[in-house]
Order: structure tokens, then C-alpha cells, then sequence
């Protein structure tokens, strides 16, 4: 059986390109992962996710656990053979939506107390019960359950708050217990503060994970803020370990991270977007209401080999978009998709090639021309 193991194939300053192996297949780094919250990815068949080029998917554990349940997708064969898609799944632990969706919610040392945000019933999170939801899940990568605290928060709380998800770290390891195959990753709190982040991020090489994520940012803090820490927060973790960057982001968001040494990130912004009727393209965004649309009979990215871009044109999107058609959300989430992994194909050539440096001015340079002139 394949084990969980982590390869660094080239670096090009802090970046690094390399390979995630598990027994459900490789993925490749740097890897953005598509957010299937309910077991899917919205507007999208998991064949469709596959052919964008993702090789990993995240599952939600709060959305899981609280429908169909966790027990239910466990004696339907677990959440691969449930959703369809055979290829690794990461679940986060479920600490995130708790925060930002429960209501009523009372926290302790044992864990969080909440009620659902779908019916109200009520129900207790710790790290106990989210490593025994996510192995229910069958997930390949597991996420640790820690406390996300809602900023803007003092230093005092974003310390304390740190030193709670440490002990939870800890707990969550010894739950997670001995299974081959699947990975456990430990998640660096500690705001933007230097000496919480390396107070955290000892913490957890100490207790030891199969990767390690850097928490607590795209929360608000603004991309200055979140560089900022990962200018110093990925040389605090093992270089020998994946690095996750939890809820990024806009394309920009992930070049600088990538830059920064990151090598997995996760977002709902392609699909949501796609919803919304915005479309991400090499050129940036591009708002496919917009009534100078309604007449343009060429494609949203004449570069670009998705479905959306190669069948129809800006012309039809909008008009499916303006008409509340199925189709809009599924042909803009697919591009959506399909672009943000073509950016991570190109940022691992340009990693492994040491030519990251051109690559990132080339796509800076791109995005500054804004959108194709209107006709």
C-alpha cells in the first residue's frame, strides 16, 4: 500500500514544486483544491472537476456531519464511493464553520457546543468526535480541529485562543490514532503576531504531523497582512512537510503564496464566482452581467481550452446569466475552475524550469491590462 509521503521535485527561491503521494494518487504541487462543501462541487460533475486538472478535492465536515451525517455516508461506502470521485479528499475539522455558521455556540476547554445553522438541533464538536467524523468520511487528509478566533481580536485573545487550538492539536493527534495511508496535518495559529506563529509552530513539530497548515489568515486582515506573516510563517515549519494555506484565494492571493513557499491552498471563490457571474481569466476578472457583453460574439478568454471558452460565447453567457439559466453557473464555474488550475500548472513549470521570477511579472503584467477592449 502506497504510504502518505511528501517529495520536493525543485525549489526556485522560497518556492517549491514537487509531489504528495497517497494511496488514492498523487497530487501535484503547488495544488489548488476545488471546495465540494456538500459533497460536491457546485455546477460541476466530479468527472468535470477531474478534466479542469484537479488531483484533490476538500470536503466540509460541519456541513457533512450535520447532513446527510457522517454515520449515514460511512455505511454508504464513505464519502469517495458517495460522491463519485475516486481521487484524494481532504476535510477540514469543521472548527472554521462552527465559528462563522453555528448559532448559539459556547465554547470550552472540552470543545464547542452549537446549534445548527440547518433545523437548530444541537450538538457538541471536540477534537475527539471531528477525527472520529472525518475517518467515518474515509478522507485521506485529515485537518486537526482547532478554534479560528473572529477578528479583530486583541493579542491577548489571539494568544489564548492559540494556545486552546494547541492542546486541541495535541488531543486530535492522540484521537487520530495509528492509520496507514491517510495523513493528519496540524494547523499554525497565532495571528499576525511572529512570536505566536513560532510559539504554535513548535508546538506542533513537537506533538508531529504528516503536513502542516497555516491558519487563521484570509480572515479579514488584508493581503499586505497575510504575506506578510508567510514571509516568515512557512521557514517556521518542516521543509520536508506539505504546507497548506487554508481558504486562498484570488489568483494574485495564490501566486504570492506559492512565492512564499505554500504548496496546497483551497477556495470556494471559483465556483462562487462562477454563480455570480464572474469569470476569472488571465486578464483578470470579468463580469459577465455587464451589458457590453449582450452583442460580443467572442469568447470569455480566446486562450483558454474549457468548455465555456471553446463552445460559446461572452454573447450566450450573458444572455444565460441575465436569464437565470442552470447552465450559466455550470459553464462559468468549469472556466472558473479550469483557469485557476491552469495558473498551478504554470506556476509548477516555471518552479521546476527556475524561471518563476518571468512568470509571476508575465501574469502581473497580463491581469494590469485589464479586460479585452468591449467592441
Amino acid at each position: 500500500m502506497t504510504k502518505f509521503s511528501f517529495t520536493r521535485n525543485a525549489t526556485d527561491g522560497a518556492a517549491r514544486t514537487g509531489v504528495i503521494d497517497t494511496p488514492r494518487g498523487q497530487i501535484r504541487t503547488p495544488a489548488f483544491m476545488p471546495v465540494g462543501t456538500a459533497a460536491t462541487v457546485k455546477a460541476m460533475m466530479p468527472e468535470s472537476v477531474a478534466a479542469t486538472g484537479a488531483d484533490i478535492l476538500l470536503g466540509n465536515t460541519y456541513h457533512l456531519m450535520l447532513r446527510p451525517t457522517a454515520e449515514r455516508i460511512a455505511g454508504l461506502g464513505g464519502l469517495h464511493t458517495f460522491m463519485n470521485w475516486d481521487k484524494p479528499i481532504l476535510t477540514d475539522s469543521g472548527g472554521f464553520q462552527v465559528m462563522s455558521l453555528a448559532s448559539l455556540r459556547k465554547l470550552t476547554e472540552e470543545g464547542v457546543r452549537f446549534a445548527s445553522h440547518i433545523d437548530g438541533s444541537k450538538h457538541m464538536l471536540t477534537p475527539e468526535r471531528s477525527m472520529e467524523i472525518q475517518k467515518l468520511l474515509g478522507s485521506d487528509i485529515v485537518m486537526c480541529f482547532d478554534e479560528c478566533p473572529a477578528l479583530p481580536a486583541t493579542e491577548a485573545e489571539v494568544a489564548a485562543s492559540m494556545r486552546l487550538s494547541m492542546r486541541w492539536a495535541q488531543r486530535s493527534r492522540d484521537a487520530f490514532g495509528d492509520r496507514p495511508g491517510h495523513a493528519l496535518f496540524g494547523i499554525q495559529q497565532g495571528g499576525v503576531t511572529r512570536e505566536l506563529r513560532a510559539e504554535s509552530a513548535e508546538k506542533l513539530k513537537e506533538i508531529g504531523f504528516d503536513g502542516y497548515a497555516v491558519g487563521g489568515l484570509a480572515v479579514g486582515e488584508g493581503q499586505e497582512a497575510m504575506f506578510g506573516v508567510l514571509d516568515y510563517a512557512c521557514d517556521m515549519l518542516p521543509e520536508d512537510k506539505p504546507r497548506y494555506l487554508m481558504g486562498v484565494g484570488k489568483p494574485d492571493d495564490i501566486v504570492g503564496a506559492v512565492e512564499r513557499g505554500i504548496d496546497m491552498m483551497d477556495c470556494v471563490l471559483p465556483s462562487r464566482s462562477g454563480r455570480t457571474g464572474q469569470a476569472w481569466t488571465r486578464r483578470g476578472q470579468v463580469n459577465i452581467k455587464n451589458a457590453r457583453h449582450a452583442d460580443d460574439p467572442r469568447p470569455l478568454d480566446e486562450a483558454c481550452s474549457c468548455p465555456a471558452c471553446s463552445n460559446y460565447s461572452r454573447a450566450y453567457l450573458h444572455h444565460v446569466f441575465r436569464s437565470q439559466e442552470m447552465i450559466s453557473g455550470m459553464l462559468l464555474t468549469w472556466h472558473n475552475l479550469h483557469y485557476y488550475q491552469e495558473l498551478m500548472a504554470g506556476l509548477r513549470a516555471a518552479i521546476s524550469e527556475g524561471r518563476l521570477a518571468a512568470f509571476v511579472a508575465d501574469f502581473h503584467a497580463l491581469r494590469a491590462q485589464g479586460d479585452i477592449e468591449p467592441l
